[in-house]
């Protein structure tokens, strides 16, 4: 007699072939070709399946990403803030701003501009996390005297991460790594603390 089959189990493999189905055919096919009947047939669902889960093609989409992303962009803490911005930055290059996957994040981007929930949901599982971290890093910097005490932390995020976006929407390529190492540097040499005073003859 077979054994009953486990509902749980089973709900739990077809999540995790949606997820794959969903980024395999974004990277195949780029984000805006694929649709969530493709998305069900590629993962062997109906459609009714992932609606249960997803109320959207851009909110499957995401959590896939989200989930990839989710071990690319570690913000590292070595007690030297430019080599760890150089660090993060480069991982978040390779792994989420060039190649295939970066399409998928252009896709998602873009649609977030007439889907409010999905704009709500990118900021909560991708954006803001990691800004909170690379503004906790940048603090710690800053209390360690490598930046201005008065070096705004939000302000340097913005102007960090700001060109890497605008390169990715305006599919202009992303930074190479020598370009990546003066970037980072220009910024933080903008914030960095004033130089001590000479001392009287």
């Amino acid at each position: 007699m077979n054994p009953t089959p486990n509902p749980q189990r089973r709900s739990e493999k077809s999540h995790r072939a949606i997820l794959d189905a969903a980024m395999e055919l974004c990277v195949e096919h780029g984000y805006g070709n694929v649709t969530v009947e493709a998305i069900a047939a590629r993962a062997g669902v109906s459609k009714k399946t992932i609606y249960r889960w997803w109320p959207t093609k851009g909110a499957v989409v995401l959590e896939a990403f989200v989930e990839l992303a989710g071990t690319a962009t570690r913000f590292p803490d070595t007690g030297d803030v430019v080599a760890d911005l150089r660090t993060q930055m480069t991982a978040v290059l390779a792994n989420i701003l060039s190649g295939p996957r970066a399409s998928v994040y252009a896709g998602i981007i873009a649609e977030t501009q007439h889907d409010p929930a999905l704009a709500r949901e990118l900021r909560a599982q991708l954006l803001d996390p990691r800004v909170a971290a690379a503004r906790d890093r940048l603090r710690l910097a800053r209390d360690h005297g490598q930046l201005a005490p008065d070096a705004d932390v939000e302000m340097v995020v913005d102007l960090l991460y700001g060109p890497l976006y605008y390169r990715l929407l305006l599919h202009l390529g992303p930074y190479p790594p020598a370009r990546l190492r003066a970037h980072v540097a220009h910024v933080l040499g903008s914030f960095a603390p004033a130089p001590p005073a000479s001392a009287a003859p």
